[in-house]
């Protein structure tokens, strides 16, 4: 136990320091590079290159390099961005955010095929339910992972904190602010925006967050341990390796299963997106200032990082399905509230509590669909975990695609449709896998062992 929990520690608090770098960043891109909407620009081809990345790399560098340095090199990619943000421009932030975003999807597919693995190599040596395992495992991860946010943001916010001069909002850019957002209706900036954090303050700030990132680098190349994806490999598989990974991407399309989940794939971008590129805009920053985006999201970090602990536990008395009906009980209730307030000062413990629900729907969707690709997936974790990746940042590119072109309201409206085809369709994926446990039920009973046996044996 000792050996699998410390690399899963490792796995952990690599991931933690690197998006305390990256977290921070994409959520002040919105408001610090506001200008010809540059920050939400980067951000789309950021994910827009996560796509085309999940749709070949991550099941040959996977393959070719295993798990541990498929991770370390995509960290690398990351640590371009945090560089490119010193000199803030079309000709540097697009570069990197490309290069950024390649690395992206063979890290998280990297990442979760490293849990997966871990959690049945311990679940067969000690008897245990595979599926329980990796849940605990991801809940384990996401506790720590999710945290990354409160210190990425309390650094931000410490930094910018520095600024002499608070400017003061007027009532007139207030009534700019929420969801019917006039500063995108009209395509211009009203005169009472904020002033922005001085030169050397965002320096420091990007330094800081650069070392977090090397540091990163540095504890997963020395302390994580490698892991074997596949320890035999039959000839058949050798012989057309490169076309047969090429493709597993999009042969796994052909499980329904998948096709059904895409919709909650991609509303984990959507709604990810919501809350970076619009929510600190139009709201906080609007309202309150860019000083006060990382106390914010703070709320929204520290709620995630604790109840991913919680539904990782908790899942195996309650069961998933409950856990995604609390996703869409409390995000449901957010949307409404963000179309029917407008934002003020006077309101500010408000501004926390919103941030601080949609962390606790942003948590049980986080843990509970990637343990999901983990169980329904098991035999196919590589392509799973990568059309998880691809849909997601589809989501992502998405949103913030229209960020300048559409008023709050109306992404606010598409994010609740999206929401609720998501729900529908997950819904329906329940279903058949309850009706298939029905029709074969001792298969059913024999499926851990079958698991455990075939564990190493799995081919894309």
């Amino acid at each position: 136990m000792e050996k699998y929990l410390k690399n899963i520690l490792v796995v952990s608090f690599g991931f933690l320091l690197l998006f305390t770098a990256y977290g921070g960043l994409q959520s002040l891109q919105s408001s610090l590079h506001s200008q010809e909407g540059l920050g939400v620009a980067s951000l789309s081809v950021v994910y827009a290159a996560l796509i085309m990345s999940s749709m070949f790399l991550p099941p040959i560098l996977i393959k070719k390099l295993g798990c541990k340095w498929t991770i370390v090199g995509s960290m690398c990619c990351y640590i371009t961005f945090s560089l490119g943000n010193f000199y803030a421009s079309w000709y540097t932030l697009i570069p990197t955010s490309v290069i950024l975003g390649l690395g992206g999807a063979p890290l998280w597919s990297a990442k979760c095929t490293y849990l997966t693995i871990a959690g049945n190599l311990y679940a067969q040596k000690k008897g245990k339910n595979g599926k329980d395992v990796i849940n605990q495992y991801f809940g384990i991860f996401f506790l720590i992972f999710q945290s990354s946010g409160v210190w990425g943001n309390l650094i931000s916010s410490l930094v910018f904190g520095q600024t002499p001069e608070k400017a003061t909002i007027s009532e007139a850019q207030l009534a700019c602010c929420g969801a019917y957002d006039c500063t995108v209706a009209n395509g211009t900036k009203n005169p009472g925006t904020p002033k922005g954090p001085s030169n050397t303050l965002i320096y420091i700030l990007l330094g800081i967050y650069t070392a977090s990132g090397v540091l990163a680098v540095l504890l997963v190349v020395f302390l994580l341990d490698k892991i074997e994806t596949n320890q035999e490999e039959g000839k058949e598989e050798k012989k057309h390796s490169f076309w047969f990974t090429f493709l597993a991407t999009f042969r796994h399309l052909k499980d329904k299963r998948q096709c059904l989940l895409i919709p909650l794939t991609m509303y984990s971008g959507f709604e990810q997106g919501f809350l970076a590129g619009d929510y600190t805009k139009s709201y906080v920053t609007c309202a309150l200032g860019i000083n006060f985006v990382g106390y914010v999201m703070i709320c929204f970090s520290g709620a995630n990082s604790l109840c991913s602990m919680l539904f990782g536990k908790i899942s195996q008395f309650t069961g998933r399905r409950a856990l995604f009906a609390l996703v869409a009980i409390v995000h449901i209730a957010c949307i409404i509230t963000m179309l029917l307030w407008k934002p003020h000062p006077k309101h500010l413990a408000l501004f926390f509590v919103l941030s601080a629900l949609w962390g606790v729907g942003d948590a049980a969707l986080q843990t509970q669909t990637n343990a999901l690709y983990g169980v329904l997936f098991e035999k196919h974790k590589e392509a799973g975990f990568a059309n998880y990746r691809l849909w997601e940042s589809l989501g992502f590119v998405i949103a913030f695609g229209y960020s300048t072109f559409l008023q709050v309201y109306i992404k606010l409206y598409i994010v609740l449709a999206v929401l609720i085809i998501a729900m529908a369709a997950y819904g329906t994926v329940e279903y058949l896998e309850s009706k298939t446990s029905r029709e074969i039920p001792n298969a059913t009973k024999e499926e851990p062992i079958k698991t455990q046996q075939n564990a190493q044996q799995t081919k894309l």
